[in-house]
């Protein structure tokens, strides 16, 4: 049973930043899930320090406001001139060294389990349940997750149109009505969200790899916006599969190897891919330079 709940784990994390990610490859935004990884940790120190309490709930909560906190910030450098990558590092290097200080500051004699919060171990999940009225509902990471995922998938198809013509072209966007900055704090709000509900099971660190690597491997297999997101989801969820045996197998890290694994896909399609593969696009430049020979 361990089995199933560490894939379904998994695949509900792949899912759910397969979705966003695909938004975040589009508009060329792949590490601001690193960012908001990372700065989190002073949401996470605060969060102890005001409910005196280890419990993950409160973690996660502070964890999530200083993500859109990370966000904000973010935009509102990169609108008064900062270039988009350097206001992401500016922000994250700030706010994790903040985080770093206020852990010196106050809690250096207490156990506070900041691995757990940002690295994770998914072999962890079926152990850590939920109850409800002294009845177990199955494991927290599955329920957490599986809000994250639902609420993704309803704001998503709520606004589908939307989020597509403000990644594609925010200018015709703004020039037919839409809200651009409201959806962009939208969609930044839903990557905090995805990231934060995913720090027990995988961790931070890897959930970076979830946003970015299905995705981008999606990317490189079809030029539509829905087919991209389906195999992305797909990809994503192959990987946690596949993974988990590889790091059965090897006696390794289960999330490290999911990962792997994914990367392994894109290496696969970056080679191999029908439109944008190297090594298709190469044999079918030398095809067309033998066809102009004759």
């Amino acid at each position: 049973m361990s089995t199933f709940w560490i894939i379904l784990t998994g695949a509900l994390v792949a899912s759910t930043c397969g979705i966003v990610g695909c938004f975040l490859v589009l508009r060329k935004m792949a590490m601001i899930g690193d960012a908001i990884s990372h700065s989190v940790l002073p949401g996470i120190v605060i969060a102890f320090l005001v409910s005196e309490s280890r419990d993950s709930l409160f973690m996660l909560l502070g964890a999530a406001a200083l993500g859109l906190v990370t966000v904000f910030l973010i935009q509102l450098f990169h609108q008064s001139g900062v270039q988009s990558d350097a206001s992401i590092g500016v922000v994250f290097t700030a706010l994790f060294a903040v985080g770093v200080v206020l852990i010196s500051m106050y809690t250096r004699h207490i156990d506070l389990d900041l691995d757990c919060v940002l690295y994770g171990e998914i072999a962890y999940v079926p152990w850590n349940t939920l109850e409800i009225g002294g009845v177990d509902i199955g494991p927290k990471a599955v329920w957490g997750v599986g809000l994250a995922l639902l609420l993704c998938v309803i704001v998503i198809s709520a606004f589908y149109k939307q989020f597509k013509i403000c990644s594609f072209d925010p200018a015709m966007a703004a020039a037919v009505g839409i809200p651009v900055a409201l959806f962009h704090y939208l969609l930044m709000g839903l990557v905090s969200v995805s990231t934060v509900a995913s720090f027990e099971s995988v961790g931070a660190i890897l959930v970076v790899g979830m946003l970015v690597v299905p995705p981008a491997t999606a990317y490189m297999l079809t030029d539509k916006l829905g087919h991209m997101i389906v195999y992305s989801i797909v990809i994503g969820c192959l990987s946690s599969v596949a993974g988990y045996y590889v790091a059965h197998l090897l006696d390794a890290s289960i999330a490290g190897c999911m990962i792997t694994v994914a990367g392994v896909f894109f290496v696969i399609a970056l080679l191999f891919s029908p439109k944008h593969g190297v090594i298709i696009r190469k044999f079918k430049q030398k095809r067309l330079v033998q066809e102009n020979q004759f």
